[in-house]
This record gives C-alpha cells, structure tokens and sequence, in this order.
C-alpha cells in the first residue's frame, strides 16, 4: 500500500512535515515496514503490514460466528484483507488527534493513496481477461476481492440471462413488422381525408391525418398484441433473474468459502487487532435527524419533479415555436420534433443531476451520522438510487400516464400560461414513450462509455509515452541499477499516474447497471428492443470495464463481500414496479383496450357482419367533430388558423377524444375506461401470481451449498469436541 505526499517546504509547511511523519511514526509503532523514497517534488511511502497482526485476525476469525471453516483450518488471509486492513482500520482507527481522512482532505498533509498492481498477476489478467477476446473467461476472487468479483459475476449473468429476453423482444417487433403493410388502421390513416383540428394555439393550423401516415406506422409497429405478452413476461423474467441470481450467488460464495460472513463482525475483529482497548462505535437512532432527512428527501424529490414539469413547458413552447420553422419537415411535424428535443434536453439533465443527487446524498448520509462504513454505502445507495430514478424517470411517467390526458378539449383547453398542453396523435400516445426511451437510452449507453473509457485511455496517455522515464527512475547518472528499495519507484510511479478510483468506482457501475435494468423492465411494453440494446451495451460493458479496471487505473482496494448487498432489494423493488407500470401502459396508454372494445362492442363483427374487417372504422370512431355552429369551441381557434395549406376554409375539423356534440363523455368512454381499469387489476394479479409461484418454485440455495455447509458445520463442531 502506498501514500503520497507533496514535498513540503520546511520554512512554509514544518508544522505540515511533523504531521506527515508523526504519522508515520504510530504505524511504525504498530510494526508495520514503511519504506520512504522521495522522487522529484513527491515522497512516496510504502507500507506493508505485520505478519502477526493476521495470526491475530485468523484466531478471532476461527472463534467468531462467521467462521469460514476451511479457510481458517489452512491459515489464508487473502488478499482482500491484507489490502483492506491498512486502508479502512489502520488509517481510520488510529489513536492520533488528526484522523487520515482529515489528513488528506483538510490539511493536505497526504496527497493521496492506492494499491499497487501486482505484475506478474495484472499480467495474467491483461492475457486472460482484460481483453476483446476474453469474454468467456471469468475474473477470480484473488486480484480485485469478492466485492468487484460479485460485480462482474452478476453483471455476466444479468447479461447471459439478457439473450431469451432479446430473442422475444426481437420476435415481437418483427411481429408488428410482418403485418406492418396490411394493418387497417394504418392504410384508414394514410388514406384519410379527414381534416384535423390545429394542435396548437397560432400559428398552428388545421392539418390532414393523412400527414401523419409514418407517425401511425411507427405507433402500430410496438402497440400491437404482442406487447402484452412481452411485457408479462418480461415481468416474470425479472423475477426469475433474481432467484437463479440468488442461487449462482450461493455457490460462488460457498466456493470462496465467505457465505456466512458477516461484515459487522469482520469490521469488530479488524478493530480489535489493530487496538485491543477499542470500544464499538454504539448504534444510535434520533428521531430529530431521521425527521430532517425525510424533509430533505422530499424536498429534493420535489425539485427533480419540477425540473420534469420544466420539460413539459419546454415541449410545449417548443411545439408552438418550431410551427413557424423555415424547414417544411419541421414544419409540418413539430410535435416529434419537439417530443425527441425533449429528449435530448432530459438526458442533459440527468447529467447535471447526476453529481447534483450525489453531493445531496452524502450530505444527507453525513447528517444521518451511520455507525460504519457499510451503513453508510447502504443509506447512500438508496438515497442516490431514488434521486436517480426520479431524475430518470419523471418525465416519462408523465409521456406515458398523463400526455393527451388532461390537455382537454375545444372551448376548454388546458394551458400553461397562454400555452395549450400537448395532444396525443389519434393513433394512439405510445410513440411518443417509445421515442423518449429510444433517445435517452442509445445516448446514456453509448455516451457514458464513450467517456468511462476515452477518459481513464487519455489520462494515461503519458504513461504510455513515457516508460523510460520510469526506467530511468532506477538508475544513477552514470546509469548504474540503484538499490532495491529505489527501484520500487518504478512500479510506484507507474501505479501513481493511472487514473485514480476510490469507494464509488464500483458504485457508479451497479448504479449504471441497475438503471438500465430498470429501463428494461419497467417500460419494456413501449420499447420491446430495450433488452436487445441492453445485451449489446453489456457485451462491451464487460469488456471496456475490465480493460480499463486492470490498464487504465489504479487498483481498487480488494474488499470482502458475499453479496451485491442493498442492491439486490432495489432490484427488487424493480421488478415489483415493472408489473404495475407494463400493466399501466398496456391499460392506459395503449391504444390495446380501445381496439378490444371496438372490435367486440362497436366494430362491424359486432353486428354480425363476418365479411368486413372487424377494425374498419376504428379511427373515425375514436374522432369527435367541432362544427363551426359551435361558437364556443370554435372561438379556440383564429381564422387564419382555419385554413388549410392550399388557402381553403374549413368549416370542421376532429379531435381525438369520445365526446357528443355537447361535449359530454360519451358511454363508449365510459366503457373503455372501465375495461382498461378491469385490465390493469387483472394483468398485475396474474402477473404477481406467475411472480410468487416462480419465487417459490426457484430455492435460494442449491442443494450441493446446503450439503458443503452442513459438512463444514459438522467439521467445525468435532474440531472443538477435540
């Protein structure tokens, strides 16, 4: 383990200096090796930990309730624990005035600090693992510690498990695709005549449905039949991922013999070897902070929710705005043009919130004063999640729920300011969710490891132009081998100019997993690709993690875990909430219900006739006409906008909605709204049902883990009647 600190100048920073090597002095004190080597502007120490402080730890491990049997019976202490000891115990425990943290961060006296590569070991991972081709080999426990370990091995099954649902996915969209020519619905669009009333307010005008004929295709490619299936799969399919994740889990850790390994009691015993006096730091709960943060919280959730009703202005504006565009393409489809600039806009935001939601995080987790690190990482995980997945997801939960919903009707629009809401297109609001996941989703995945990867490639580009300069390091003027202890410099500065990683590097990556998994539950009715985008992005997900892990950046402290740990309940929580949102969007923003009830209840086979086609007349049916007698309702609209492109007036023009020529809801929308409630209660208890019983059918543990812990168990216990 290394530590950096800057060449203080004895004149300017003496009271700097006698910190540094009082410092230095109560880790000698321990027994710990310190080598100091002093290169350029840069002292480097070097430390390595007592052999006898682990015949402590082995001992008190043997005795404790998370004993791993069989590694305590051969005496290993693996690396995650020799790394570990210095970084988290030895640094933060130690009986000094000034804490390292305080050290580094406040008093500059440390610039920074990092493990060191192991050559020969980062060799063989760059041969075997951090590379194109090593997609198939998986990453031992030893080098990065279970923690980073567990990581990839879930990342590997989430994406192994990716292939049905992407084969499906696929399947449904050439489902739309094959009777994409010889839908009805489409051609009644194409070749309508119907005249449309303006969008909105001036300078919008009157326009044909015609014109929006690729609209309708688009809409009718992924609302279609098989989206409901899909999407009650993919409900069940999350569920499945999750206990066939438990159970590869199980035998992994039973493997690396940690299944019963219990970080509180792992901290307790690291800070009894490294101070036997020390007391534990208590468990306390105050209703007063607890309080505060919920404010917070909500405060903060607030905020996020405002910025997405920021984004519904900025559609709306926009809408109005690029009527008047000098462009014919963006005049006449403003509307999706104004949807997919929304969309680039929202991505920018979850940019900027991204580090805005972290810094509120850590906040709140400081004034929460938790009694550990690992409390810590988990009330920081939930809360930046939560942050994250409003950030997220606000705006197309308004795209997918309340667009077209409450935007009104002639003679009594809805507004914002002087500004009219948007309107669904008459075949239906799915396309509009579809194209917000579609733009955020290719822009997130691709831009972020654009960046994950070009970032860490260009910082070490010295690194790679300069490696006789480290050689260099080694040796005298004349060019003589300096001593052994010199020539550690080498690999020290070498390690000292890779990008730096610290406790939220491997946080940033569950955390960028976790919400695509959401992406590719939660809304996979609208977009059934998303699980054949998500395959794609992980395949080099792996890989560039992998090289950019061992090449591009300093080693992260090995840490032992047996599980993912919060983030599996949050996974949870998911796919709990994928099963009510699919359910939603079939419902409610589907146009799958209405076409049901006409087909059954309105339609021509409803009236017996087998010779026409059962959805002829679906779109007419779904229009409501204002009349130009109706002074109220056309007092919306100026006469300019009343024309149509050719300069002829109009004296109607249709919207979509099911209303009377008083504007009264008419009994089919009665009827279609209670279908579509009817649906969603039906769909989400099936689908939670198919949930229990796979939860049930699918153990958490295989029955070879529970053999090998009894054995171990029953080991042990002979072992002590010895």
């Amino acid at each position: 383990y290394v530590l950096v600190s800057p060449k203080h100048e004895e004149d300017d920073d003496d009271l700097k200096i006698q910190r540094a090597q009082a410092f230095i002095r109560q880790l000698e004190k321990k027994n710990f090796t310190v080598i100091r080597i002093q290169h350029e502007e840069k002292i480097f120490y070097g430390l390595r930990a007592p052999n006898d402080i682990f015949e402590d730890y082995t001992y008190l491990l043997k005795v404790s309730d998370s004993c791993n049997w069989s590694g305590v019976l051969k005496g290993e202490v693996t690396q995650a624990t020799r790394y570990c000891y210095p970084n988290t115990h030895a640094f933060c425990h130690m009986a000094w005035p000034f804490t390292f943290d305080l050290l580094k961060t406040e008093i500059n006296v440390f610039e920074t600090t990092f493990c060191l590569h192991e050559r020969k070991e980062q060799k063989k991972l760059r041969q075997k693992w951090a590379r194109w081709t090593g997609l198939f080999f998986s990453l031992d426990r030893q080098y990065f510690g279970e923690k980073v370990a567990l990581y990839y091995l879930w990342l590997s099954w989430y994406t192994m498990l990716l292939v049905p649902a992407a084969a499906l996915g696929v399947v449904v969209f050439l489902y739309g695709l094959a009777f994409f020519r010889t839908n009805p619905l489409i051609n009644e669009v194409c070749e309508s005549s119907i005249i449309m009333c303006p969008r909105c307010d001036k300078p919008c005008k009157v326009w044909q449905l015609s014109d929006t004929c690729t609209y309708a295709k688009v809409s009718l490619l992924f609302d279609n039949e098989g989206t409901v299936a899909f999407a009650m799969f993919m409900a069940i399919w999350a569920t499945l991922f999750l206990e066939l994740w438990k159970r590869h889990r199980a035998r992994h850790v039973s493997k690396w013999k940690v299944y019963d390994w219990c970080e509180e009691e792992e901290e307790l015993i690291l800070e009894i070897v490294n101070d036997p006096s020390c007391r534990p730091k208590q468990f306390r709960h105050s209703y007063f902070r607890s309080t505060l943060v919920l404010i917070l919280v909500t405060l903060m959730l607030m905020i996020i929710i405002g910025l997405a009703h920021a984004l519904v202005v900025f559609r709306v504006v926009a809408a109005a705005l690029l009527s008047n565009a000098d462009w014919e393409f963006i005049r006449d489809q403003p509307h999706s043009v104004a949807v997919m600039l929304g969309a680039v806009l929202h991505y920018l935001t979850i940019q900027i919130m991204t580090r805005v939601n972290r810094w509120v995080a850590l906040k709140l987790c400081h004034i929460e004063k938790t009694n550990s690190f690992a409390s810590t990482e988990r009330s920081f995980t939930v809360k930046m999640f939560t942050f994250q997945f409003f950030t997220l997801f606000s705006s197309l939960f308004y795209v997918a729920f309340f667009l077209g919903r409450i935007n009104g009707h002639p003679g009594n629009y809805t507004r914002i300011a002087t500004w009219r809401l948007e309107e669904c297109h008459p075949s239906g609001c799915l396309t509009d969710l579809f194209i917000q996941m579609a733009v955020i989703l290719l822009l997130k995945q691709t831009l972020n490891n654009i960046f994950e990867f070009t970032i860490p490639w260009v910082t070490a580009a010295p690194l790679r132009k300069c490696g006789h300069c480290y050689r260099k390091a080694c040796r005298d003027e004349q060019g003589r081998v300096e001593p052994c202890d010199i020539c550690k410099l080498r690999d020290w500065l070498r390690n000292y100019h890779l990008t730096n990683t610290d406790a939220f590097s491997l946080f940033n990556e569950f955390l960028e997993m976790v919400v695509q998994f959401s992406f590719t539950t939660i809304f996979v009715a609208a977009f059934p690709l998303a699980p054949l985008l998500a395959l794609l992005n992980n395949i080099f997900e792996i890989r560039l993690d992998a090289i950019k892990m061992v090449r591009l950046e300093r080693r992260l402290v090995p840490r032992k875990t047996n599980d993912i740990g919060v983030w599996t309940q949050v996974l949870e929580a998911i796919g709990v909430l994928a099963v009510i949102a699919n359910g939603l969007v079939i419902g409610i923003t589907s146009d799958f219900i209405p076409r049901l009830v006409y087909r059954y209840r309105y339609g021509p086979c409803a009236a017996g006739n087998a010779t026409t086609n059962c959805m002829s007349g679906y779109i007419n049916d779904t229009l409501t006409t204002v009349y130009q007698s109706h002074t109220a309702a056309w007092g919306d609209f100026t006469e300019a906008q009343m024309k149509t492109e050719t300069g002829m007036n109009v004296t109607q023009c249709s919207y979509r909605d099911y209303r009377d020529e008083n504007y009264t809801l008419t009994s089919q929308f009665w009827l279609v709204l209670a279908v579509r409630f009817a649906f969603v209660i039906l769909f989400e208890h099936v689908v939670v049902v198919c949930k229990f019983i796979a939860a049930w059918f699918v153990p958490n543990n295989p029955i070879q883990v529970k053999n090998e812990r009894l054995r171990d168990k029953l080991a042990r216990l002979k072992e002590e009647l010895r």
